[in-house]
């Protein structure tokens, strides 16, 4: 693989916004930057809660879909591995250097589960989520095939809606069968409430978390009276994190989003009726953008538009700013309302994007700047491996 890090390849403002050692000023946009300090902060305290409460922290890579910032989480934030969505984002971390990874999916075409069951000869851990009994034959022979073991957790739909089981004998059977198939392991339960992370209430996110512990204990509970222990109990997100660490049930968090923040989390209220962007975490992911015309008095038109973010959780925000807002978008173009005149020519903001995963995935590079320099510049590894 080449070295990505000489760059020697690759030209400013063609096919790379910029350059470890030079200027803020001079990125190339529009383009997603890292406030290095902030991220850094961010993994570090989600590391230091975790432990604290006697969890692993399993980081959601869907998130940020780069191996860098998943090695970072892991140095210094004590991660355990990676949560992926799909096949081939798995095969990136695993051939990137993680050791640990878990599908938190369902695997069901052959050719995606012969994939999962070669992770493994990239010296990665594979784990997957199954929520139907008949896909257990399935990957028990592409495991068997291949010489290699996948690891199971039996999903439960606990208020999502989405995959997994919703009764303790669907999850006792599926595990019982896992635990009974030649090359899978049942290595626990997977139960994440996606439904509710984005609750503002802090006491509607509690009352739904609380029904998701119930049906996990008592599933846990069957499974032991069966000789079947959980070395996983998954879940967890940066709206919830803290409900599953003091459950007395969940071991393990799979938090993505605090590490980079957006405006549609930075929402939701803490306990103490706070916004969490405002003391919890830190925004540490911006698109960075440019003025390219002010023809008309009252509005400044950059060169953040749709096709550099997700707009599905809301406009962006303006960071730092209450002078100006971005109101509108189109496919290159973003209107900034500015009725004093404030800003000019070439004038850079720096946007916090609504949502945070998919604003990710239609970039190439993350551009990391500390004390008004390009430190790093990170490739989008993961970037469109959707299948």
């Amino acid at each position: 693989m080449k070295d990505l890090n000489t760059f020697n390849d690759y030209e400013v403002g063609y096919n790379i916004p910029a350059k470890p050692g030079m200027s803020e000023d001079d990125i190339q946009t529009p383009c997603l930057v890292l406030d290095l300090d902030a991220l850094e902060r961010n993994i570090k305290k989600m590391g230091d809660y975790a432990a604290a409460n006697g969890m692993r922290h399993r980081v959601h890579g869907k998130m940020h879909k780069s191996v860098d910032v998943a090695k970072l989480q892991e140095t210094l934030g004590g991660a355990c591995g990676v949560c992926c969505q799909k096949v081939s984002e798995a095969e990136v971390f695993a051939r990137g250097g993680i050791r640990d990874v878990l599908v938190s999916n369902q695997v069901r075409h052959p050719a995606k589960i012969d994939r999962l069951a070669r992770i493994p000869t990239y010296g990665a851990r594979a784990i997957c989520c199954v929520d139907d009994v008949t896909n257990v034959a399935d990957l028990s022979e592409a495991a068997v095939r291949h010489g290699t073991q996948i690891e199971c957790l039996v999903e439960i739909d606990c208020g999502a809606g989405r995959c997994g089981v919703t009764t303790t004998p669907a999850v006792v059977e599926i595990a019982t069968a896992i635990d009974a198939a030649e090359g899978l392991k049942f290595a626990g339960i997977q139960a994440y409430q996606g439904a509710m992370q984005h609750l503002d209430s802090y006491e509607e996110r509690k009352e739904k978390i609380g029904i998701a512990v119930a049906m996990v204990k008592d599933a846990v509970d069957m499974l032991r009276t069966k000789g079947l222990e959980c070395d996983i109990v998954g879940g967890g997100g940066t709206g919830s994190y803290y409900f599953e660490s003091t459950s007395g049930v969940y071991n393990e968090l799979q938090c993505g989003s605090y590490a980079f923040m957006d405006a549609d989390y930075g929402r939701i209220l803490d306990k103490d009726g706070k916004r969490i962007d405002q003391g919890e975490w830190e925004n540490a992911m911006f698109i960075l953008t440019s003025v390219m015309s002010h023809a008309k008095a009252d509005k400044a038109i950059v060169d953040a538009g749709l096709k550099v973010q997700s707009v599905d959780s809301g406009l962006p925000v303006i960071y730092g700013r209450d002078d100006v807002e971005y109101v509108k978008c189109s496919d290159e173009h973003g209107v900034v309302m500015d009725t004093a005149g404030v800003l000019k020519i070439n004038d850079k903001l720096k946007l916090v994007p609504g949502h945070c995963d998919p604003t990710a995935n239609v970039h190439d590079w993350y551009v990391g700047v500390r004390n008004g320099k390009v430190e790093c510049v990170w490739p989008i590894s993961a970037r469109g491996h959707a299948y």
